[in-house]
């Protein structure tokens, strides 16, 4: 059988060598598809259940079977990590906080992002049962445990501002998620800026104390992809994301099979899981539309306001920047799940 790449290589030679090439754009754009990669890197992570879900059924593997494209998993243990490997290219596509996605793109890195995996709760501020913090001001003087460039740390810092706190009036410890919770539970540190499942398995097997809440200074999961891909290989990055929504449509079918999934890789207990899952994760709208542009925008001028970017940058231009719904939606479109926050379109604000 012909692979995809040979049979469109050969059907390419005989289109040009019957004379149908013109100097038609529109024409020639038609004539020319697009090879896939050689490889795709997509990352998964524990706060991203989908994803596991996706790794687990291969549907990306069969998706690009006939174009003989590598699929490359790698796990980001965190928004720092997804962040990273994407400025170092082992990954394509990666799974941030929608916060982290905003630092990400006003320092310099060139991702946009295409998808919402979730609308989660996934965050809080964390500490032992048998602590006396009570609140965020009770955290001045005390040891933090935080991964730097997350959306807990982004939680952790928008909470200090409220209380008319810094990160400068307590002692930060950085650590990734599954050591900050380790941490809090040996007693090396007085808090932890929490992240699920770890947070769940924390509140359910040592009674961990979730002692600030906000659903609204959680940033939304994001998939973000790298602008050089994306500009190399757009209809890559259209088929990826209708993989993606074949999962998360199989996962709100499903949800049994998307909680064993989160339990068996993270290694938790099934009460943990359905506890991350039920109460504090949405994944029913794929779209990134003007709800999330919002968010972003009052991340990113809350970060600038603390330090975290730079003042002299133009956080619309790089909310608008970042943004690009335009391949989910006609994804969205295409299913017949096309959302609210399709209908209202932000995406590509800076090109029109």
């Amino acid at each position: 059988m012909l692979t995809r790449r040979i049979f469109l290589s050969l059907a390419g030679a005989a289109i040009a060598t019957a004379g149908l090439v013109t100097a038609d754009p529109v024409a020639a754009t038609a004539a020319q598809a697009e090879e896939a990669p050689a490889r795709i890197g997509i990352d998964w992570a524990y706060y991203n259940p989908v994803a596991i879900l996706l790794k687990n059924k291969g549907w990306l593997e069969e998706e690009f079977a006939e174009d003989g494209t590598e699929i490359r998993w790698v796990l980001s243990l965190g928004s720092n990590k997804a962040l990273e490997f994407l400025r170092g290219g082992s990954l394509d596509f990666g799974s941030t906080a929608g916060g982290a996605s905003v630092v990400g793109r006003a320092t310099g890195l060139p991702i946009k992002a295409v998808y919402v995996y979730s609308k989660p709760e996934w965050t809080a501020l964390v500490t032992r049962a048998d602590s006396d913090i009570r609140s965020v001001a009770d955290l001045r003087g005390r040891s933090v445990a935080v991964t730097r460039g997350t959306d807990p740390h982004i939680f952790l810092l928008r909470a200090l501002a409220e209380a008319g706190l810094s990160e400068n009036d307590i002692k930060p410890v950085l650590l990734q998620h599954p050591d900050g919770f380790r941490a809090l539970e040996r007693g090396q540190v007085d808090a932890w800026a929490g992240l699920d499942p770890h947070m769940a398995k924390a509140e359910l097997e040592s009674g961990a104390k979730l002692f600030f809440r906000n659903a609204d200074l959680n940033t939304y999961g994001i998939l973000n992809v790298r602008e050089a891909f994306a500009e190399a290989y757009p209809e890559t990055v259209a088929r990826v994301l209708k993989v993606y929504e074949r999962a998360r449509r199989y996962a709100l079918e499903n949800p049994e099979e998307l909680q064993a999934g989160l339990v068996e890789a993270a290694k938790i207990d099934p009460e943990v899981a359905a506890r991350q899952l039920e109460q504090r994760t949405d994944i029913t709208n794929p779209v990134v539309g003007e709800a999330h542009r919002e968010t972003f925008v009052a991340t990113g001028k809350v970060l600038q306001d603390i330090g975290v970017i730079k003042s002299d940058v133009e956080i619309e231009t790089v909310v608008d920047q970042l943004i690009d719904s335009s391949f989910i939606a006609r994804q969205a479109a295409d299913s017949g799940t096309a959302s609210q926050s399709a209908e209202v379109g932000p995406a590509n604000r800076a090109a029109e």
